[in-house]
C-alpha cells in the first residue's frame, strides 16, 4: 500500500510541479530538480526504504525506452529540415560524444575512482536506455550508469537554459544539438519545450549519440 502511495504522489508531484514551471519558468523551478529534491527528502522523513518506493515506480524508468521511440515521430515530420543538416549534425554528435567520454575517463583517472566508477561515468552523456545496454559492455554497471545519466542530464538541462541566455546562439539546430548531445533526455524535453524545430533536432541528436555509442561499445572498452 505504501509503494502505490508514493507512486501517485510522485506522479501528482510531477504533474504540479510542472505545472508551476510553466507559470514561473525558472530554471531551479524545474521538475527535474524539484521532483527528486522533495521525494528523497520525503522518503527520508517517512523512513521509506528505496526498495520500497522502487517496486512500485520502476515501470516509471521503463517507460523511458517507449518515450525514446515516440521521438521518432516528430523527427519524421521535420525530415526535410534534417535532411539540410545532416552533415553538421552528424560530425557534431561524434565530435561531442568524444569530448564527453575522453572527459569522463580523464577526470575519474584524474581523481583515482575505481575502474567500475569510471567505465559507468564514459557513458553518463546518452540516454538512459542506450546508457543501460553500453555501460556493462565496456565493464561498468547498468545502476551507476542511470544514476550518472540523470545527473548528468538535468545538469545540462538547467544549465544549457542559463548558457543560452548568455550565448549569442540563434539558430534552433544549434540550441537542439546542444541539448540533445548534452543533456540527452532532460535536454530534449527541455528543447520540446522551448520550440518544435529545437526539439526534433535535439531528439535527433540524442538517438544519434545513443546508437553510436551502442554500437562503439565492444571496441571501445580493450581500450579504457
Amino acid at each position: 500500500m505504501i509503494a502505490w502511495i508514493c507512486l501517485a504522489a510522485t506522479i501528482g508531484l510531477y504533474a504540479a510541479v510542472r505545472r508551476l514551471h510553466q507559470r514561473f519558468p525558472r530554471a531551479w523551478l524545474s521538475p527535474l530538480i524539484v521532483v527528486p529534491l522533495v521525494l528523497m527528502l520525503g522518503l527520508w522523513l517517512a523512513h521509506i526504504p528505496y526498495a520500497l518506493y522502487a517496486s512500485r515506480a520502476h515501470w516509471l524508468g521503463w517507460l523511458l525506452g517507449p518515450a525514446t521511440v515516440a521521438f521518432a515521430i516528430p523527427i519524421h515530420e521535420q525530415r526535410e529540415t534534417i535532411k539540410r543538416h545532416w552533415l553538421p549534425l552528424v560530425v557534431g554528435v561524434i565530435v561531442g560524444m568524444g569530448v564527453a567520454v575522453v572527459s569522463s575517463v580523464a577526470l575519474a583517472r584524474f581523481f583515482d575512482l575505481p575502474a567500475t566508477l569510471e567505465r559507468s561515468l564514459a557513458v553518463r552523456s546518452i540516454s538512459t536506455p542506450f546508457a543501460l545496454i553500453a555501460a556493462p559492455e565496456i565493464g561498468g554497471t547498468a545502476d551507476l550508469a542511470a544514476v550518472f545519466v540523470v545527473l548528468t542530464g538535468v545538469t545540462g538541462a538547467v544549465l544549457g537554459q542559463v548558457i543560452l541566455a548568455f550565448l549569442p546562439v540563434r539558430s534552433p539546430i544549434a540550441r537542439g544539438a546542444l541539448f540533445g548531445a548534452g543533456a540527452h533526455a532532460a535536454g530534449t524535453a527541455t528543447a520540446h519545450s522551448r520550440a518544435r524545430e529545437e526539439g526534433v533536432i535535439a531528439s535527433l541528436t540524442m538517438v544519434i549519440a545513443g546508437v553510436m555509442i551502442v554500437f562503439v561499445a565492444p571496441f571501445l572498452a580493450p581500450l579504457l
